[in-house]
């Protein structure tokens, strides 16, 4: 286990291309999705990864996932150099990386009921008896504000709230040390959001786990983060402590997206009218 202050996630100019085919007369093209990204995580911290959509930041969250590799650039967990285009990642370290997706529902089976969802990682990656992966379950469920006798019942009969709350409970299972949370409450009513992120918080204090938050939603980023990083086509362009990025970006388009995230209070009305102005 990391101690606290240590990073327990590091990305060292990560780099991720991609070969797109050009037909049957044209040339193949490289894409690249994430260009020279760095940054490192702390034990128990929470980095935010913001941008619009096709800025690369889901490219690198697959990378931090181990389910693609990085084209170059180094990738450590806990210290360890991680590459699994040349090594494959034991169980081990899978298990202590794991990721909670935008849709719930999707990310579920209809057909699997909760205690089977809930016990499968238990199953598959470990050697503990029924009764033990069941009673750890259960108490997962109370964890993150469920009911045991959900444990019987069936992803349809949640609302999309607790559906979350059931992905949350999966991905901490197996005990992981970093949650990836790729757009998480995106998909929820506002005030299932603030639910969520709560619990979020609440497991984080308990567990000392690192998230590495992936969003859209300035909002969302400004309650969750310790610190942000701003990506732009593949680039990391800022990466501050949360207070200090919001005071005063730097960079050109941290300041639009600042200036383009919508406020209700007058004071931000008149200054977005006078910047049209």
């Amino acid at each position: 286990m990391s101690a606290v202050g240590t990073p327990v996630l590091e990305a060292r100019d990560i780099r991720r291309d991609y070969t797109v085919s050009g037909g049957l007369f044209g040339r193949n093209r490289v894409v690249h999705a994430v260009k020279g990204v760095s940054f490192s995580v702390e034990k128990g911290r929470t980095l935010a990864i913001v941008g619009e959509s096709g800025c690369g930041k889901s490219t690198l969250a697959r990378i931090l996932t181990l389910i693609d590799p990085q084209t170059s650039g180094e990738f450590l967990i806990e210290g360890h150099p991680v590459d699994i285009a040349v090594t494959r990642p034991t169980p081990e370290l899978r298990r202590k990386v794991q990721i909670v997706f935008q849709n719930p529902y999707g990310s579920l089976n209809p057909r699997q009921k909760i205690g089977s969802v809930l016990t499968e990682p238990l199953l598959l990656n470990t050697d503990k008896s029924a009764a033990e992966r069941r009673d750890l379950a259960m108490e997962m469920l109370v964890k993150v504000g469920l009911q045991p006798e959900h444990f019987g019942r069936y992803p349809h009969m949640f609302s999309g709230g607790q559906r979350q709350r059931i992905a949350i409970a999966r991905a901490l299972m197996l005990s992981p040390s970093i949650l990836v949370l790729d757009e998480p409450v995106s998909a929820l009513d506002l005030s299932v959001q603030a639910q969520i992120l709560n619990l979020l918080a609440d497991l984080q204090d308990e567990f000392g786990l690192t998230y590495v938050f992936i969003s859209h939603d300035l909002s969302v980023v400004r309650f969750i983060a310790d610190d942000v990083m701003v990506m732009y086509f593949g680039e990391a362009v800022e990466h501050a402590p949360k207070d200090q990025i919001f005071a005063d970006p730097q960079h050109e388009y941290t300041r639009m997206l600042f200036s383009a995230t919508p406020r209700a209070d007058p004071v931000s009305i008149r200054r977005r009218i006078e910047a049209r102005a």
